[in-house]
């Protein structure tokens, strides 16, 4: 991993540049519509309206100075989270730093008292879905949709805490 990396948490100009960057590298790799982009624009939105930080959190990757990745834990009750708009830079995939992030998640969600980290993500998504499956989720259920221009499958993954 870089030496340069710090997680921080958000600022100002940090939703819009999720939305953003989450919109432009899912439709170059996958094809995804602008529905998707407007999807993350919205959960970032209602994170910020909401904000409970007693119980919830985002993180921000930096490497020197550069925003790199980013994560969610969103409150869905007093005894489970969801972990929320994982997201790596292509040029930093494969130096930990996925798993760096949904470690913090689960870190988080065990020192404010969730009993439950949850999530749902699509079946293409593989290498999202190996941190998970590494990180000790357990796919619950899969539903096929169609949602940002394709036919897809949703996964719902928990890990018990």
């Amino acid at each position: 991993m870089t030496s340069g990396l710090v997680l921080r948490g958000l600022q100002v100009g940090d939703i819009g540049w999720i939305a953003h960057r989450q919109g432009i590298l899912y439709a170059q790799e996958y094809g995804w519509d602008s529905t998707f982009e407007a999807m993350v624009a919205e959960i970032a939105a209602q994170f910020v309206k909401n904000f409970e930080p007693a119980k919830e959190n985002a993180w921000i990757a930096e490497c020197d100075g550069r925003v790199v990745g980013s994560v969610f834990v969103v409150k869905v009750s007093d005894t489970e989270a969801k972990l929320r708009l994982l997201y790596v830079e292509p040029e930093m995939r494969g130096t930990g730093l996925g798993r760096r992030l949904t470690q913090t998640c689960i870190a988080f969600a065990k020192d404010h008292g969730y009993q439950k980290l949850s999530l749902w993500t699509n079946d293409i998504l593989h290498a999202a879905r190996h941190i998970y499956q590494t990180a000790g989720f357990v796919l619950l259920s899969e539903e096929p949709h169609h949602s940002f221009g394709h036919h897809l499958v949703g996964q719902y993954w928990a890990l018990e805490l």
